[in-house]
């Protein structure tokens, strides 16, 4: 498998050397993404929204509890952490905060450590990120994927199953439909923030989405393939195909998409975020990176900023690596929302 990576791969890569070479890849390959993904399969509905419940939280924030439907259908739950100073401030920042795996979906990215399991979670990874980004005085949006908290399909729906998902049995259905995990979340991201901009409350124009490790892997996805996310946040995702997802051949079934490698590495992806801010986290012993190390992320790296160089716009990707694990960093939080 790896000499036929090796023959086969990235053969539709970021290689222009002008902006205009850029704009004309990015568009050619965004077509390809959103059928390799099956996002040509999705159908629009009305979104329907659904105020669950307000609870109010400690520090001044609000959290909602809404549902919308994101397909006929499929409904999408979210927890909404809404600091005082931001409830019907059109200037607040918004934050689109996904969940990754081993977390129970929104709970811990919403910092629910009243729950014992999602306390656990939260201790391991600094999981509460949407909790962190509220304290911070921004609207954390924190929703469920597919698969995960209350949206895991019927073969982990038990208790003992809370922190994990269902991305196995979802690939299972999907894949000889031609569709796609990767593919399905990233359209509910496009609905999310439809309902962003239908609700109409905060600042629409300036978008942003963060993400750990599978929380990363989708920002990264819908930062590419809609303009509309201003900024994206990747922690714990970024590194090169061969090392992380081929020889390191046990990762989720929602990080694999057919024919994806023959097309492009994940910098390629990242890079048609380029010339909107980009972050990205990274952990210098991550397990994640594969056996080529942080060198494995750096090679990703190097080409998104190439990306940014046609635009003379290097101060808009930052690449913070920290020691340490696979986990997501507070450190330089305040710095990443005034960027």
């Amino acid at each position: 498998m790896q000499r036929e990576y090796d023959k086969y791969a990235r053969q539709d890569g970021m290689n222009a050397v002008t902006r205009e070479e850029f704009l004309g890849w990015k568009e050619k390959t965004k077509a390809m993404l959103i059928r390799l993904l099956g996002l040509d399969r999705m159908e629009m509905c009305n979104i329907k929204p659904i105020v669950a419940e307000k609870v109010r939280l400690d520090g001044g924030i609000t959290r909602e509890k809404v549902i919308i439907q994101t397909e006929e259908d499929v409904w999408m739950p979210m927890y909404i952490l809404i600091p005082d100073e931001c409830a019907g401030n059109s200037n607040a920042k918004c934050y689109i905060a996904m969940c990754g795996h081993q977390g129970g979906g929104k709970y811990s990215v919403a910092g629910c450590a009243d729950i014992p399991q999602v306390k656990e979670a939260i201790d391991r990874f600094n999981y509460d990120y949407g909790l962190a980004l509220a304290k911070q005085g921004c609207v954390a949006i924190c929703p469920d994927c597919r698969g995960f908290g209350e949206r895991r399909d019927m073969a982990k729906q038990g208790d003992e199953y809370f922190l994990e998902g269902t991305c196995y049995n979802l690939a299972h259905m999907a894949e000889p439909l031609g569709m796609t995990v990767a593919g399905m979340n990233t359209w509910d991201g496009f609905r999310l923030i439809d309902y962003i901009e239908e609700r109409g409350e905060w600042d629409t124009d300036d978008i942003a989405c963060v993400g750990f490790s599978g929380g990363g892997m989708q920002a990264m996805w819908l930062g590419a393939l809609d303009e509309r996310v201003k900024k994206v946040i990747i922690s714990g995702y970024m590194y090169g195909f061969r090392d992380a997802h081929l020889y390191l051949n046990n990762n989720c079934s929602c990080n694999y998409v057919p024919h994806l490698w023959e097309h492009v590495d994940m910098g390629d992806i990242a890079a048609m975020i380029a010339p909107r801010r980009l972050i990205i986290q990274s952990g210098l012993d991550d397990h994640l990176n594969g056996p080529g190390g942080i060198d494995n992320v750096n090679k990703q790296v190097d080409i998104i900023k190439k990306a940014y160089s046609l635009f003379d716009a290097g101060d808009n990707i930052r690449h913070d690596v920290f020691p340490g694990g696979h986990m997501w960093h507070n450190e330089h939080l305040s710095e990443y929302i005034s960027m």
